[in-house]
């Protein structure tokens, strides 16, 4: 996403949403614990609008995204969602479900890496964005279930037929996909589906030192390897190495790389400056 704004000043407060920015880390929390954070048709607008500000914002280095409460997301909102499209004729549904995905590709082509700390239900929406996030840090007590098929609808929401194949391959998506069926924190981590696994109650920490070792880290590097996973997922071999030559070939001539090795020279930790 482009760094260059308009007039329009950044957005003070968040409705749907609480967000705290501290030492380069954003931490966005899904706030509707009474819910299990299910998401309203202001939350998915509001993540899409914040993660655009936050890209813009050279300051912001990680972002964890978290669920307030026993629960991660329990997914789109039964009444004020699911009840409300049932009156919405074609092209409003188009213009609900575009935004949906426009949330997954936010999350997908921000520069800086995105941690879903999860604990308790990721379902639905909920699922889909774990799945989009870089990492995701759970504990014991995460469940993981991709509900489409079980209201009527394709499993293949909000890009989850495109994404989950790639985490977990064709045949464990297929199944994931088809019966909606819960995945549980051991079979989440055995598939692939977590990146780390916690102790109980730790999810939200564990995240939190991750962005914290990443916000520190070479900024420039990581965004353009977040940059790299997404766009070679469909390309041939020989368009990503020359993809991946033309990259390293212009982070060479930046100030990490030659800081790296003035670190090495001088026997000191580096000092990144994600430039």
């Amino acid at each position: 996403m482009s760094p260059f704004t308009g007039s329009a000043a950044r957005t003070p407060s968040w409705e749907h949403l609480r967000v705290d920015l501290t030492d380069g880390v954003a931490t966005v929390t899904l706030a509707r614990p009474e819910k299990l954070n299910a998401l309203t048709f202001g939350a998915y607008a509001d993540l899409r609008d914040l993660l655009a500000e936050l890209s813009r914002e050279r300051s912001v280095r990680a972002v964890v995204l978290a669920g307030e409460g026993r629960g991660f997301c329990s997914g789109g909102d039964v009444d004020e969602i699911i009840g409300a499209t049932l009156g919405m004729d074609t092209a409003q549904l188009l213009d609900f479900n575009r935004m949906t995905g426009q949330v997954v590709r936010a999350v997908r082509e921000c520069p800086f890496p995105v941690i879903a700390a999860v604990q308790g239900v990721a379902a639905g929406a909920g699922a889909v964005l774990a799945l989009a996030a870089d990492f995701r840090v759970a504990d014991p007590t995460a469940r993981f279930a991709f509900l489409f098929t079980r209201v009527g609808l394709s499993g293949g929401d909000m890009g989850a037929a495109y994404l989950l194949p790639r985490v977990v391959g064709l045949g464990h998506a297929t199944r994931l996909l088809m019966l909606g069926d819960p995945v549980r924190a051991p079979e989440a981590e055995r598939i692939g589906l977590i990146s780390e696994l916690t102790e109980e109650g730790q999810a939200d920490e564990t995240a939190r030192q991750l962005a914290h070792r990443l916000a520190t880290g070479p900024a420039l590097a990581y965004a353009q390897t977040k940059a790299l996973l997404t766009a070679e997922l469909d390309m041939p071999l020989a368009a990503s190495v020359e993809l991946d030559a033309s990259t390293q070939a212009l982070l060479m001539t930046g100030d990490d790389y030659a800081e790296f090795h003035a670190a090495f020279t001088e026997k000191r930790p580096p000092k990144w400056s994600g430039r």
